[in-house]
């Protein structure tokens, strides 16, 4: 009959929630898939007066009433909503106590559990307590006795604590707000007077781990100081660049030892299973400063491993990396020592003060910054570099001389199209573009000619920042000097913006191809003090290079190429030009170059090109086309003013769509009508650039 109540009730409160809402409540099936009580446990209470008065407080999830069985000669359960207790009076005795946990479609769930009821004092109290392995702040503990009802625990923490009762075969935990030392107690209570207590003394410390970062409010860090050496804690006085943390760590090395430093014990051996490298951030008051840091055993100082780096700026934050990876890992290491300018007496100034921090472990060693040129042969130097798009990239020796280090990268079979090396992490410096000085070189031993390489700078902060360009190499298994000017950029990239900071390289061998295996060795990154004429095709086309060999493409009977210049004279003195024989059959027939990038016309938009005419009123048209798609030009024409003299002709391009591409310059004189290949279509032509 109470069953029946208490889900009639449940019901009632549901409809009268739905009148209130305005919504329609016929719908119940929700009722039906609630789960059974889950989570079902009981207190017990019981009073010390030997009268045997327990009081019963099951508790649970999901369960709006329970049943409770006393265990004894009681036959009729007692029925309690949910957060509710019963009492009951008991004899001496071990009784077994059902909870019959109830949930509103009738699932219902049971627990047994045992109830001692005892008028003498609880013997043999046992309480486990462990610290727990995830929170150095928590302990959990259970606990056992005999003739016990049930324990309350004190831990110690709070004045005029309460405590906290459970059961025999519970384990109850407890967080400690602080580090410090605490008088935990745990007391067995029967239905007696009489109580059996258990007392014993909590340490909650937060022991040093890495990383040290000096920001917890908890952790002692305990350096001890030797030979001079004086470590502290302290505020941040160069909150700044990459360290802007709270606190940090301040050496100051006094006299007398030359090998004054400090250690602090860390609170278990190092884990160098995965990571052997100690990063660790120093601001030093000078340049070339030495830094030693070693780990050791905690307790034969024998067993040991170290590494000294020298520090690279003043008064400025840098992360140094000292690299462990040669350690023995079969020993263990507990202590990390540090030791500035090792063999050099410290007088306690500013110039022998030091503030570091974030000592931390990491799985490799950082990518250096660098500073330009690269050579690859600098000793001290970390010149690893970071490819991507399936490129492969080692440190070699040059194929032609041992004594040089350069890298060898492969572009693997498949390798991406855009794969490519990033030169480091970052130059030192700006690179130190103007106006008129755009230009960087790379020493390339090519498996072919003809290989597209491209370079791309940008700023190491703000990837969005970039410009890149392309140069072609022109000789096989034989060191060449490649020119890239970043006055001319590769298609799909912006102009220069000389305001950005680009300060980070990245380099492309046969850019725009997948990788078929071709290695490239290369050398030498340098930033050129003054532009030079570039080894491949690019504006202005002048025909003067000894190494470019002007690789026309003719079409429909016209035929182009480099010869000495027939009359250097007037506004034209070089000695090599270009040479337009037109023949039949076509009215359009001419020649194009194709550049190795992109004509910039940001900003420059007219062109101007010689011509030696054999007549008066010779059209030539200039036509600008993209590389992969001939329906992307713009072309102009104009007719000669003079005959067998050499005039400069000047084209207007400032409607070009700068949006698009142009990487082919095309000639054809005289459009609409057929040469024959006879002197009088015979045109000369030189200096094609843009003003």
């Amino acid at each position: 009959m109470n069953s029946i109540k208490f889900i009639y009730s449940a019901f009632l409160t549901i409809a009268l929630f739905g009148s209130c809402q305005k919504i329609k409540t016929d719908d119940i099936s929700f009722v039906d898939a609630a789960a059974a009580p889950t989570n079902l446990s009981v207190l017990f209470s019981i009073t010390q007066d030997n009268t045997g008065l327990v009081s019963i407080t099951p508790n649970g999830e999901g369960a709006i009433f329970y049943d409770v069985y006393y265990g004894d000669a009681t036959t009729m359960p007692a029925n309690l909503s949910a957060g509710k207790n019963t009492s009951h009076v008991y004899a001496e005795g071990i009784y077994n106590v059902k909870i019959v946990a109830h949930a509103v479609n009738g699932k219902k769930t049971e627990l047994i559990q045992k109830l001692t009821v005892s008028f003498r004092a609880p013997e043999n109290l046992v309480v486990n307590v462990v610290m727990d392995a995830a929170n150095n702040f928590k302990v959990n503990l259970s606990a056992t006795a005999l003739y016990e009802t049930f324990f309350k625990v004190y831990y110690g923490d709070v004045p005029n604590e309460v405590g906290q009762s459970f059961l025999e075969g519970q384990t109850v935990s407890h967080v400690y707000a602080a580090v410090g030392t605490y008088t935990l107690r745990v007391v067995a209570l029967s239905g007696g007077l009489a109580t059996t207590t258990f007392t014993t003394q909590i340490t909650i410390l937060d022991p040093v781990l890495l990383p040290i970062t000096f920001e917890s409010l908890t952790v002692n860090y305990d350096f001890t100081n030797f030979g001079g050496g004086v470590v502290t804690k302290i505020a941040n006085p160069q909150s700044n660049g990459i360290n802007t943390s709270a606190k940090v760590g301040r050496m100051v090395k006094n006299a007398p030892e030359v090998w004054g430093g400090s250690f602090i014990t860390l609170g278990g051996p190092i884990d160098f299973s995965t990571n052997k490298v100690f990063r660790m951030k120093v601001f030093s008051p000078r340049v070339g400063a030495k830094v030693l840091l070693k780990v050791e055993n905690l307790t034969n100082g024998g067993i040991y491993f170290e590494k000294e780096v020298v520090t690279n700026v003043a008064n400025t934050w840098e992360d140094l990396a000292f690299d462990l990876r040669g350690i023995n890992t079969g020993n263990a290491y507990s202590k990390v020592v540090l030791i500035f300018d090792l063999g050099t007496v410290g007088n306690g100034s500013a110039n022998f003060t030091w503030l570091f921090d974030d000592i931390r472990l990491v799985n490799q060693m950082p990518v250096g910054l660098l500073t330009l040129p690269v050579t690859f042969d600098s000793p001290g130097i970390n010149y690893e570099v970071t490819d991507f798009g399936d490129n492969q990239t080692i440190a070699a020796t040059d194929p032609t001389n041992g004594a040089n280090n350069v890298k060898k990268t492969t572009k693997v079979n498949g390798a991406a199209t855009w794969a490519g090396t990033t030169i480091g992490a970052a130059f030192t410096s700006r690179i130190p573009f103007t106006a008129s000085i755009t230009q960087m070189s790379i020493r390339v031993y090519s498996p072919a000619a003809g290989i597209r390489v491209r370079l791309k700078v940008e700023d190491r902060t703000n990837n969005t920042r970039s410009v890149e360009t392309e140069a072609m190499t022109q000789s096989v298994n034989t060191w060449e000097t490649l020119i890239f000017d970043f006055a001319t950029q590769s298609n799909g990239t912006a102009a220069m913006n000389l305001t950005y900071d680009y300060d980070m390289a990245s380099v492309f061998f046969d850019f725009g191809n997948a990788g078929t295996g071709k290695v490239f060795y290369w050398d030498d990154i340098n930033f050129l003090a003054t532009n030079v004429l570039p080894n491949y095709l690019s504006l202005p086309i002048t025909f003067q290079s000894t190494t470019y060999t002007y690789p026309f493409i003719n079409f429909g009977g016209a035929t182009a190429t480099v010869v000495n210049n027939p009359n250097p004279s007037g506004i034209n003195t070089s000695t090599k030009v270009g040479k337009m024989l037109k023949g039949a059959p076509e009215v359009w027939a001419g020649s194009f170059l194709e550049l190795v990038n992109p004509i910039n016309f940001s900003t420059l938009r007219t062109f101007k090109v010689k011509v030696y005419s054999p007549r008066v009123g010779a059209k030539l048209l200039l036509k600008v086309e993209n590389a992969t798609n001939a329906g992307i030009s713009f072309e102009k024409e104009l007719a000669t003013t003079t005959a067998n003299t050499w005039e400069e002709l000047t084209f207007d391009f400032s409607t070009i769509n700068v949006g698009n591409f142009y990487s082919k310059i095309v000639l054809i004189f005289d459009l609409g009508t057929a040469g024959d290949g006879s002197p009088n279509f015979t045109f000369y032509f030189d200096d094609i650039k843009l003003n």
